[in-house]
């Protein structure tokens, strides 16, 4: 992936919780896990406020800018399995209600603007580096200014490096949660797990 390429790093904020997540844009799992958080939260939502931050990281920084078929670069990464887990990524899809598409390439706002990037690299076949579908996605999620923001390649590389040596330079691999600072989940995990964690957290053990 290239520098636009966004991994991302979930910060999640209750009233009695606090919860960090690292994901990636264009990894199939964290799409799964943030579905997954997603209904977690709306089932703990009346215990719970919540707040959720993400920030970056870069699970292939050498991949060119102009980006890669998906297809090709999965069975170049994967060889021989790459088509056995292709069929069970779309099994998981459906799973939590989406249609897996490997056409394109790889490559309260922040929650919705995830979601759209989500949806749109994962289930329509779009580019996560480009600027027509990151506007887009923008405008969607109630974002203002993003053609204006992405007009200049150079805005937000520091507050992006600032932040991956904050927040990434530990994690080797995404998801990856962090609740109230010391729980840690990794992988797309299933709703339960993250209710009893947060009930683990509450009841103070």
């Amino acid at each position: 992936m290239p520098r636009n390429y966004r991994v991302f790093i979930c910060l999640i904020t209750l009233k009695r919780l606090s919860h960090n997540k690292d994901s990636d844009t264009v990894c199939p799992w964290c799409c799964v896990g943030k579905k997954n958080l997603d209904k977690a939260i709306a089932t703990a939502k009346d215990q719970f406020d919540f707040e959720i931050k993400w920030h970056p990281f870069f699970l292939n920084p050498s991949a060119p800018k102009e980006g890669v078929n998906k297809k090709e670069y999965y069975l170049k990464k994967f060889g021989s399995r790459s088509e056995s887990m292709e069929a069970c990524i779309r099994e998981i899809f459906r799973g939590i209600g989406l249609e897996y598409n490997m056409s394109g390439l790889t490559l309260e706002k922040q929650q919705k603007l995830v979601e759209e990037l989500f949806i749109g690299y994962f289930t329509q076949g779009r580019y996560i580096g480009d600027r027509e579908f990151l506007v887009e996605a923008a405008a969607k999620a109630g974002v203002d200014g993003a053609a204006e923001f992405l007009d200049n390649p150079n805005n937000g590389l520091q507050e992006v490096n600032e932040e991956l040596e904050q927040y990434s330079s530990n994690i080797s691999g995404v998801p990856h949660f962090v609740i109230n600072g010391k729980h840690r989940l990794s992988g797309g995990q299933p709703p339960e797990v993250f209710l009893r964690t947060f009930e683990i957290i509450a009841s103070g053990k």
